[in-house]
């Protein structure tokens, strides 16, 4: 008796799992909006294989909605394809093609507001306005998508992911190219952006803004119209990453603006303009990272102070260091420099002569650009020296007191 009665209560105690919805050309149900129409809470519905053109679909009920044999949903270039508005709801295997174009209600193939708990995965998504856009929004898991825009112009086209005053986010695993703005945060709070590949993007593979407490790791920026941004935050990690090949005259590996408080290490910097570009940022440690064959490595405006670099490896760049000041706010030490040329006389691995990173070509050209044409010649290359054996152009304060001799294991 005792049992049968355990029986009874658990049944009563524990939630009902749903019902499983089929939808396909060939089924009783024919369209999603119609599967929909007939869940419930907690329900799934599988998605057959089919092209599916029914306009603005809109999702308020907790759903699990799976695609089979990668069925498309259509916007036909005119509509909103998917409104998400609830909670714990996954939509995951399906391709979302053409969405229409609004700059007014920025039109989305995936868009989610006022929701929580929400996971995207597995999908596709081609000729997007906006790819996946989402707004107040908590605990939204985006994850595994291929997103691929069709680029026309910076006005005429939307980001890939974008985020919008929400919270504890992840943004994994993704393949972006051809928006606006590959992935986009603006007051976005305690998130995660790891392992994606942003590239091709017309401005930016990642722009932050107003987001703080963030993190993001191991993701590859490559060949993105102006690098990566991050602006008016603070608390933000930043590590493992690989910026490369985000060339052009406002072209960074990352724009750093009135940024505080942040973690930058164990990056790739690799055939940018300039590896990092900082304006008034504050309290950021620069270590172990890669910087190789950019223009600049890093380019710090007399706005930065409290800035410590250590412990980076500093090959084959045109320049180290520019700067447009005299002011010495932010510290050098332990780093690894090609271009040193001191000496190391008891061979404790530190060479015993600052290193200048400074050169007064790199000077010279921050006024002038028209001065690279002179690059490569045997003045400048001699004037350079002479400056650094009696420094009067270049930030004399400015330097590396202990450099490594050699290239430093990261």
């Amino acid at each position: 008796m005792r049992i049968i009665l355990t029986i009874i209560l658990t049944s009563f105690l524990l939630p009902s799992a749903g019902r499983t919805i089929i939808v396909g050309p060939n089924q009783s149900i024919r369209s999603l909006k119609k599967g929909i129409e007939q869940a419930k809470d907690k329900d799934s519905i599988i998605l057959l294989a089919g092209v599916y053109k029914e306009g603005s679909i809109t999702l308020t009920k907790s759903l699990t909605i799976t695609g089979q044999n990668n069925p498309v949903l259509d916007g036909e270039n005119k509509y909103e394809i998917l409104l998400i508005s609830g909670k714990h709801i996954i939509i995951r295997g399906i391709t979302f093609l053409n969405s229409g174009y609004s700059a007014m209600n920025d039109f989305a193939a995936v868009k989610l507001v006022d929701c929580s708990n929400i996971t995207i995965e597995n999908n596709t998504v081609r000729n997007a306005y906006f790819a996946i856009h989402i707004s107040n929004t908590a605990f939204a898991v985006i994850r595994n998508n291929r997103i691929i825009g069709s680029p026309l112009s910076e006005q005429m086209t939307g980001n890939g992911i974008h985020l919008w005053k929400s919270k504890n986010a992840t943004i994994e695993k993704n393949s972006i190219q051809g928006h606006r703005d590959g992935i986009y945060f603006e007051f976005v709070t305690r998130s995660l952006i790891v392992d994606n590949q942003s590239e091709k993007n017309i401005r930016y593979g990642l722009h932050f803004m107003f987001s703080n407490d963030d993190s993001y790791y191991r993701n590859t920026f490559r060949n993105n119209g102006a690098g990566v941004a991050v602006m008016y935050s603070k608390k933000v990690t930043m590590a493992g990453n690989h910026f490369e090949q985000n060339w052009g005259p406002s072209s960074y590996g990352i724009l750093l603006k009135d940024i505080t408080d942040s973690d930058i290490r164990l990056n790739t910097f690799y055939k940018n303009s300039v590896g990092i570009h900082m304006e008034g940022s504050s309290r950021i440690v620069i270590q172990k990272n890669s910087f190789d064959e950019n223009g600049w490595a890093l380019k710090i405006q007399a706005s930065c102070d409290d800035n410590v670099f250590h412990y980076n490896n500093f090959t084959g760049n045109t320049f180290d260091v520019g700067t447009n000041g005299t002011m010495v706010l932010n510290e050098f030490i332990n780093n690894y420099w090609d271009k040193y040329e001191g000496y190391d006389i008891n061979r404790d691995g530190i060479g015993d002569v600052p290193y200048h990173p400074v050169s007064m070509y790199s000077m010279i050209v921050q006024q002038n650009p028209y001065a690279l044409i002179l690059l490569r010649s045997f003045t400048v290359s001699l004037l350079d020296k002479a400056e650094k054996a009696i420094p009067s152009l270049t930030p004399e304060h400015l330097l590396d007191n202990k450099p490594m001799m050699k290239q430093i294991t990261l």
